[in-house]
């Protein structure tokens, strides 16, 4: 059986460096979704600016990968504040990026891309740049990773579908894999694993939330993005079928005794999309933050695919072009359960289940339909607004001792 539950934060990242099957080369989908979500990004920037107006800022992002995305958000908050400074005639503020990610993570291809990056937007930006310090910050977002009351803002991008662990209470208690044959809940999932998956999301998200509630400034606020999805039920469409049709690769594999099946039936992925039904009720459960915003976006899974229709003109293309941005991923967790030998046999499998899944949605051999099954969550928080008194004793001081009271009554 696999021991992954306890490996994950060591285990999980994307594939590092800037090859064919890196994480940097193949992430157009994720700075598609960026780009989507860039007014709602911009407006959160935007209100915390002018309601804060602070001397120095420091701007989070949790999960920040590596490669030509990592930068996104430094950028977004550099043009906006630059902007906003100069319009409302500010003194430059001095901002500090924290990017944070797993110890896993190519931190080092971030960094050397750095003085890269600082030359392009000293030429982009010119006299609105404001000054500003980049940092990395190894470690799991669902604990605390900043002093109370340190950030003013902070941002996460296709992240918190990933889980803590592995879900406790996926094996009998002889042992025996409860979810035979899949790595994440399909049809076939027992009542048992659908529930452990979903209360591991609960938890985590809940302990996601206290953290960045404790570490967050007065006036602050974050925009989360993240899979999900839309149907009610865990194992209808979505997600499922993404990972469905791995798994299948990996049961191919295994009839043929190229790996053992023993390791495919103990492996499941820490990974949960949850519905945005059930990331509201986490958030009201909790009661630390108001629900400013709240969207799904819909596309397909296709990174190259930028048309609106529903015809998919080249399945074979498809199939590749989702295989890429899957292993970019999910390769690490892969290797680390069954080794990498296997890895190119078992995406060339990958494609081809997704050129035939396209093939069977069309109407004829001529007519290739493509699923608009990819949901993006995309959610802005603030802190949860305090009803106060019109009293002339009343102070920000005072604002604090409350939300303190409030919070450690929350924490009983």
């Amino acid at each position: 059986m696999t021991d992954m539950g306890m490996k994950v934060e060591q285990v999980l990242h994307m594939v590092g460096g800037a090859g064919e099957t890196s994480y940097a080369t193949n992430s157009r989908l994720q700075e598609k979704t960026m780009y989507r979500t860039k007014p709602i990004l911009d407006n959160a920037i935007e209100e915390m600016y002018r309601t804060l107006l602070p001397e120095r800022l420091v701007v989070a992002d949790l999960g920040c990968s590596s490669g030509p995305n990592t930068f996104l958000v430094v950028s977004e908050v550099l043009g906006v504040v630059g902007e906003l400074r100069r319009r409302l005639e500010q003194k430059p503020p001095e901002i500090q990026f924290f990017l944070n990610d797993l110890p896993g993570n190519d931190f080092n291809n971030v960094f050397r891309s750095l003085e890269r990056y600082g030359k392009k937007i000293e030429e982009e930006k010119g006299e609105l740049l404001v000054p500003y310090y980049v940092v990395g910050v190894p470690g799991s977002f669902y604990g605390r990773l900043f002093p109370c009351r340190s950030v003013h803002f902070f941002h996460s991008s296709y992240c918190l579908m990933w889980l803590s662990q592995v879900p406790q209470g996926l094996e009998s208690d002889r042992g025996v894999p409860l979810n035979k044959g899949n790595i994440y809940i399909t049809e076939t999932s027992p009542p048992q694993v659908v529930e452990a998956y979903q209360e591991q999301h609960r938890r985590d998200f809940s302990s996601f939330l206290k953290s960045r509630y404790a570490e967050l400034s007065v006036g602050g606020g974050m925009v989360l993005t993240f899979l999900g999805r839309k149907k009610q039920h865990p194992a209808l469409g979505d997600l499922s079928l993404l990972w469905g049709l791995l798994a299948e690769a990996l049961n191919s594999m295994a009839s043929e005794g190229v790996i053992a099946e023993v390791k495919v039936d103990g492996f499941n992925l820490p990974f949960y999309g949850p519905s945005m039904q059930e990331v509201k009720s986490v958030i009201h459960d909790e009661g630390l933050f108001d629900l400013d915003q709240a969207q799904t976006l819909e596309a397909n899974w296709d990174p190259f695919d930028d048309s609106e229709d529903d015809l998919a003109f080249d399945n074979v293309a498809n199939g590749k072009n989702v295989a890429r941005y899957i292993r970019a991923v999910i390769e690490p967790l892969i290797a680390h359960q069954f080794g990498d030998a296997m890895l190119d046999e078992l995406f060339l499998r990958y494609a081809d289940n997704r050129r035939w899944r396209i093939n069977m949605l069309g109407s004829s051999k001529d007519r290739k339909v493509k699923e608009r099954e990819h949901h993006t969550l995309v959610v802005f928080m603030k802190e949860e607004k305090l009803v106060t008194f019109d009293l002339p004793f009343y102070s920000p001081s005072m604002e604090e001792e409350v939300k303190a009271v409030i919070h450690k009554k929350r924490s009983l």
